[in-house]
Order: C-alpha cells, then sequence, then structure tokens
C-alpha cells in the first residue's frame, strides 16, 4: 500500500516550525551571552585603623579637639588639630608631651600634651624634650638715629612770685563824747502829758 504525498499546505508550517526554533535559539544565545545585571552592592563601614605599636586616643578632657604643635610646649607653633576619639600614632614621650605620628606637619610629626590623650597598646619610649624654641631676634634701636627724630620739650621759666603790697586800711577818729545828753524819755512823757490834758480840756468844753 503506497503512503500518499504531502501536499503543498505542509510546506508552510514546516517554514514556520523552523522559524519558531531558530528564534527560540537566538533568544537563548542572547540570554546566554547577556552580562548579568549589576547589584547593588552595600557600603562597607569604614574600618577602624589599627596599630601594631603604641597609640593615641584624644579625650580632651572638656574640649572637642585639641592642638598638635611642632614640638614639646606652648612656645611652638601649631601645626594643626585632633578631634575628640581621633586616633594617631605614638612615637615618643617626654614629661607632659607625646609625639605622633601627624602628616599635616612639616616632618610629618606633632605633638600633643599628654593629659588631652589616653596611650593604648604600651607606652612609647622616652625621650630628652628638644630645647626650648629661641624667639624671634627683634632688632635693637639705634640710639644715635633715634635722637634725630626725638623732640625735647623747651623749658619753660616760669616767672617769679611778687607778693602784692599790705593793704592799708584807713582809720577814723573816735566821735566826740557829750557830758551831759537831755534824756529824750522825759520829752516824750512831757509831749503825752501835754496831749491827755488837752483832750480833757476839749471834752469840757463841748459839755
Amino acid at each position: 500500500m503506497k503512503t500518499p504525498r504531502q501536499g503543498p499546505a505542509s510546506l508552510p508550517r514546516r517554514l514556520t516550525a523552523w522559524a519558531i526554533a531558530l528564534a527560540l535559539a537566538l533568544a537563548a544565545l542572547w540570554a546566554w551571552c547577556a552580562p548579568a545585571p549589576a547589584r547593588a552592592q552595600t557600603p562597607s563601614p569604614l574600618a577602624t585603623p589599627t596599630f601594631s605599636g603604641p597609640y593615641i586616643v584624644v579625650v580632651g578632657n572638656g574640649e572637642y579637639q585639641i592642638n598638635v604643635r611642632a614640638g614639646p610646649g606652648v612656645d611652638y607653633p601649631t601645626v594643626g588639630i585632633l578631634v575628640l576619639g581621633q586616633k594617631a600614632p605614638a612615637l615618643a614621650r617626654t614629661e607632659k608631651w607625646i609625639q605622633i605620628v601627624y602628616p599635616g606637619a612639616p616632618e610629618g610629626t606633632g605633638w600633643v600634651f599628654a593629659s588631652l590623650v589616653k596611650v593604648e597598646n604600651g607606652l612609647p619610649p622616652q625621650v630628652t624634650p628638644p630645647p626650648t624654641p629661641t624667639p624671634e631676634y627683634i632688632p635693637t634701636p639705634d640710639p644715635t638715629l633715634m635722637a634725630q627724630y626725638e623732640l625735647q620739650p623747651t623749658p619753660t621759666v616760669l616767672p617769679t612770685f611778687t607778693p602784692p603790697p599790705s593793704l592799708v586800711l584807713p582809720t577814723f577818729p573816735p566821735p566826740p563824747q557829750t557830758t551831759a545828753r537831755f534824756p529824750v524819755a522825759v520829752v516824750i512823757l512831757s509831749l503825752t502829758v501835754l496831749g491827755g490834758l488837752g483832750l480833757v480840756v476839749s471834752f469840757l468844753r463841748e459839755r
């Protein structure tokens, strides 16, 4: 018995199947070759620096920051600061100061006051403090040059005090004294009596 031949209608179906298979193969190849999406990375916390030798921790004793000086003393200039809780390797120490590594200083080292820091992981070696820095030279003024510009005040002679002449007060002679005076009281009394008599006479005449 002969197998019937496939008709022309079966050719489009084969082409469609081949096209789908090719598309799936290309999609699989693209997915395999495409780079994986980048994953969001969680930032890791900053690592605390570790020191193999002694180091200092700023405690401040009430201050938020402390000064880093160029030498072990307040006479040395300030080269930077350290804040509360900051750490730095300790290199040497004196009785009151500690030398630390400080990159901001000219020589890469600085000094901090010992009572403002706490030393951890042992003690640094003790050294002899360097001499106190010599203050800057202040030139002495030339006295000859200063004398040219120095103004001397001209002394003023005060006049001699002359006392004024004595004041002469005039004198008046005393009034002449009278030996006998007419008593004024007698005159007043006589006038009073005469007036009274006149009033009596006038009264009698009217009656």
